[in-house]
């Protein structure tokens, strides 16, 4: 009887965590609850070593931690969900295909907190320059985002049997309203890492800035970068 009711508990247990294997417990039953559901877990995290996704995913979720790392990130946010396999097994290409379609980036609705007002998060996108080798391919694009004029980014997108990984990082230095410098070249980054597990699709959204964490700075960082990069990773979830 004993071992029967160890068996079910065992049973149940691996049921409700299955979701989980890629990640470690940086992650809540609250945030397993919500990524089982198939609903978008969107939530700040501050630093690297807060991260939910485990290394050693494969290849490509490696990269993205090298990624994150160099960017030493003093604010930063992870965006998950989970779709099934089944149903969705073009899930690769057709991600693929709405990154690359960069001009469709303009027009993403943003809700202001400060201002409690929708804008476009792109006003403009606009690629400048874009190379494809083998599975690999090299974009670079102009955006326009206010408060902070144009944003130049090196977008880079790189796919590896069942995963996709997106990064996109800037190349200038960000100004607030043209009134003082915010972010320097190379400090605000956006990945989407997409890979399969067993029935299921992840699709694992990490953004940040490594910018100083001071007072009164600290909130614009939180509300102006990092609300836009948990806006933009939500959007492209919500494609599919």
């Amino acid at each position: 009887m004993k071992k029967t009711l160890l068996l079910i508990l065992c049973l149940f247990f691996v049921s409700n965590f299955s979701f989980a294997e890629p990640f470690n417990s940086k992650l809540t039953e609250e945030d397993l609850n919500v990524i089982n559901s198939g609903e978008v877990l969107i939530k700040n995290i501050n630093f690297k070593r807060n991260m939910s996704l485990n290394e050693g995913v494969n290849q490509l979720g490696d990269e993205l931690h090298q990624k994150i790392k160099k960017l030493n990130p003093k604010y930063l946010a992870e965006i998950i969900q989970i779709k099934p396999y089944e149903g969705n097994e073009d899930l690769p290409q057709r991600l693929e295909q709405t990154l690359k379609a960069i001009p469709d980036y303009a027009g993403i609705p943003y809700y202001s907190e400060r201002a409690e007002q929708w804008y476009d998060l792109y006003s403009s996108a606009v690629i400048t320059s874009e190379e494809s080798v083998d599975n690999v391919t090299d974009i670079k694009a102009d955006f326009e985002m206010e408060p902070f004029g144009t944003v130049h980014e090196v977008i880079q997108i790189k796919k590896l049997d069942d995963s996709i990984l997106y990064s996109a990082i800037n190349t200038n230095k960000l100004r607030y309203h043209d009134q003082f410098d915010c972010v320097w070249p190379e400090k605000m980054l956006i990945c989407i890492y997409l890979f399969r597990d067993g029935d299921n699709w992840v699709l694992y959204g990490i953004g940040g800035v490594n910018a100083p964490r001071i007072p009164f700075f600290t909130q614009r960082i939180e509300t102006s970068f990092i609300n836009r990069i948990k806006t933009f990773c939500d959007y492209i979830f919500k494609q599919f």
